[in-house]
């Protein structure tokens, strides 16, 4: 039986304030121990997604002052989803279609809630019979080494 989405998904889901500085969105992903945050509005609707990669990107390298600049500044935008009853293939296609890393996971049985996360890091610890795939899982672990 194949495995789906929310079978290797991670379920800690930590969300941001798009209001609230890049500084405090690194201690956050620091202290929680995740790569990425969810950025949300006033209500919570998710709006975007910052990561570790942007906050070097985009704010690191520039030598921008951490407490003055918002995620809403440097999420990324819109948020590519996947159904969590999706297969392992769908995601890897989905990330390398979209050059990203991290997929938020959705119900989307449940006015598409969100309910994980899976980055490569969770894909790459299953057995997989697909040559194919195989090989798209290690090109996407690449930029995890």
């Amino acid at each position: 039986m194949a495995l789906n989405v929310s079978d290797m998904m991670t379920k800690k889901l930590e969300a941001i304030e798009g209001t609230a500085s890049v500084q405090e969105a690194a201690k956050k992903m620091k202290n929680s121990y995740v790569s990425s945050l969810v950025v949300v509005d006033g209500e919570g609707k998710p709006q975007g997604l910052v990561t570790e990669r942007d906050l070097v990107r985009k704010v690191c390298i520039n030598d921008v002052p951490t407490s003055r600049v918002t995620n809403k500044e440097i999420m990324s935008s819109p948020i590519i989803t996947i159904d969590s009853k999706s297969s392992a293939s769908a995601a890897v296609d989905m990330m390398l279609r979209n050059n990203i890393r991290h997929l938020l996971v959705v119900d989307k049985s449940n006015a598409n809630k969100p309910i994980g996360m899976i980055t490569p890091l969770d894909l790459r610890d299953e057995e997989y019979t697909d040559e194919g795939l195989k090989h798209a899982i290690e090109e996407l672990s690449e930029y995890y080494r």
